[in-house]
């Protein structure tokens, strides 16, 4: 299941934009296959250009990105989060951020991870200098309030067009229950038309009994058979005709419902 598939993702994007534009936090949306389905926001060089820039430094990220989950302090000393988004009980994707520290830095920490992962010490700390700093408690209150906001809109998003499909089925079974109905009154009409010629056939068979005298009298006894049929055919017949009137209400009812 792809978010695209039925969510509005220029919505989608707008949600990631506001919130990024809020709390200068840096954000991304990932599909389940791991691929970007968002802008990268507020995304710094220090992460970005200059950890993951360096071989080791990419593998701390990508260790800390499979194993961290909620918010998190990352291998080189930010705050960054990582929340699933789920419908349906299925995950679908995963917002992940963060890039802000939790207080000012001790610079000389960041120098030695900079030795670690094979950057220049002057340019990481340049470039550390102008991460925002945000308290744990601000970072993992916005980033909850992201994920709680992204997943209540995909989710409804997912209904809605679950919905639709429900809707656009029952309209359509409406209108074959329509034509099925068009056809059963087609049908009636033409057992009414076959009850009448039973009736006409059962009286000229009886007169011509009557003319025949003892000779007829079997043929008088068949005669009033057909005329029975006849009449238990007209009785079944305006029981069909009921049923159908009673359908077609049901019908009218669901098509007024949708």
């Amino acid at each position: 299941m792809e978010i695209r598939d039925f969510a509005d993702m220029e919505r989608f994007e707008k949600i990631m934009a506001n919130w990024a534009k809020a709390t200068g936090l840096a954000t991304v949306a990932v599909g389940a296959d791991g691929k970007y389905i968002s802008e990268c926001y507020n995304f710094t060089d220090f992460c970005i250009k200059y950890t993951r820039g360096s071989h080791e430094g990419a593998a701390r990220c990508e260790k800390c990105e499979r194993e961290g989950h909620g918010v998190y302090r990352c291998h080189a000393g930010l705050i960054d989060f990582g929340i699933d988004l789920v419908v349906n009980g299925e995950k679908v994707g995963l917002v992940i951020g963060g890039q802000v520290l939790p207080e000012d830095p001790d610079e000389e920490k960041f120098r030695q991870t900079a030795r670690e992962i094979g950057v220049n010490e002057d340019t990481y700390i340049s470039a550390l200098r102008k991460v925002n700093v945000r308290s744990e408690e601000t970072i993992k209150a916005s980033a909850e309030l992201l994920g709680e906001v992204l997943n209540n809109y995909i989710n409804s998003e997912y209904e809605r067009k679950k919905n639709g499909k429900i809707i656009s089925g029952l309209t359509s079974g409406v209108e074959q229950a329509n034509k099925l109905v068009d056809e059963i009154k087609k049908r009636t009409n033409e057992l009414r038309s076959l009850q009448g010629k039973q009736k006409i056939l059962a009286l000229n068979a009886s007169i011509e009994a009557a003319r025949a005298g003892e000779m007829g009298a079997g043929f008088a006894v068949v005669a009033g058979e057909v005329g029975k049929l006849s009449e238990k055919s007209s009785a079944v017949n305006a029981d069909i005709e009921d049923i159908v009137t009673k359908i077609v209400k049901t019908v009218d009812e669901m098509k007024a419902e949708i």
